[in-house]
């Protein structure tokens, strides 16, 4: 008899996993260390492998080494933890990175904005729903930058029965407020999850949680296991002061260095993350790398901070 496997969103509870897509010296997607990246933080206990999104590099990504990345995270997870692909660009572009993104195996979707164009609520109603009517696999919505959401829109998407889910990058938690309780009213009991998507999600965790959102992203994972694990330990068992010893030690300068660069969000990531013993190369364009200068003080960084836990 076949094993049951629970719905993607029974399966988030804990640590999410965003790894950085690894490029070889030639520029290409370097698989082999790519799967190391991934089997070592499922080794550290992540719940999930959000493959090929924006700390993935989504956007510099063609289709086929979507695919290929998409596989070798499913591979690699060989069906321990679920894997997420993102989804992007326009609908009819994201159609076909969503049925990339279903040939390699993945067991849900993370939809992140169209390109380009601010779309009106109906605009993007239309959009995320012609993602779900072309899969079975269950969508986790991504608002940020040129998507963001009114209540009401959110409630009409998570009427549709493969969105499971919603990640603010937005960072209004007013609006984040009124969604969950619109949620909440029109659809109660219904399993729908949310997500502080924000860069460094770690900063804005206690707001969040004080509306109850407890799932986030966590870039510092990709390079600094044992911190991050800290800090989600201390976040979800009310150990507030760990929690602000390490917001105040450590998360709070990280963001302050991340936000000396543009693209650091990804760029200073990768740094950590050959700082820790994996060459994943470097940024494709137009991201370019971290200065040598902020890269070494993201090492002193990680020395303090390894001194909070």
């Amino acid at each position: 008899m076949p094993e049951i496997v629970p719905p993607l969103v029974d399966r988030l509870d804990g640590l999410l996993f965003f790894p950085v897509t690894a490029f070889g010296p030639d520029g290409g997607i370097d698989v082999p260390t790519f799967r190391a990246h991934v089997r070592s933080r499922i080794d550290h206990g992540a719940v999930a492998v959000f493959a090929a999104c924006g700390t993935g590099e989504y956007h510099a990504l063609g289709l086929d080494e979507y695919e290929s990345v998409v596989a070798a995270a499913v591979e690699e997870a060989a069906g321990a933890v679920p894997v997420v692909a993102g989804v992007g660009h326009g609908t009819a572009l994201a159609l076909e990175f969503l049925a990339r993104a279903e040939r390699a195996g993945a067991d849900g979707v993370l939809a992140m904005p169209p390109y380009l164009v601010t779309p009106s609520q109906e605009g993007l109603l239309r959009h995320y729903t012609a993602l779900a009517e072309a899969t079975e696999l269950e969508i986790i919505v991504y608002a940020r930058d040129n998507a963001v959401f009114d209540p009401d829109t959110v409630v009409r998407l998570a009427e549709v029965d493969n969105i499971v889910g919603f990640k603010d990058g937005i960072g209004d938690l007013d609006r984040m407020q009124r969604i969950v309780s619109a949620v909440r009213t029109a659809r109660p009991g219904l399993p729908f999850r949310y997500f502080n998507g924000l860069p460094t999600a770690e900063l804005t965790g206690l707001a969040y949680r004080g509306i109850g959102i407890t799932l986030y992203s966590s870039a510092v994972f990709c390079f600094a296991p044992d911190l991050a694990l800290a800090f989600h330990k201390a976040l979800g068992s009310g150990d507030d002061d760990t929690v602000n010893r390490l917001l105040d030690g450590f998360y709070r300068p990280l963001v302050e260095l991340r936000n000396q660069g543009r693209g650091y969000a990804v760029s200073l990531v990768k740094a950590g993350v050959r700082m820790d013993g994996l060459d994943v190369g470097g940024v494709r364009s137009p991201l370019t790398e971290a200065a040598p200068e902020h890269i070494a003080q993201l090492a002193a960084l990680l020395e303090r901070a390894r001194t909070l836990i």
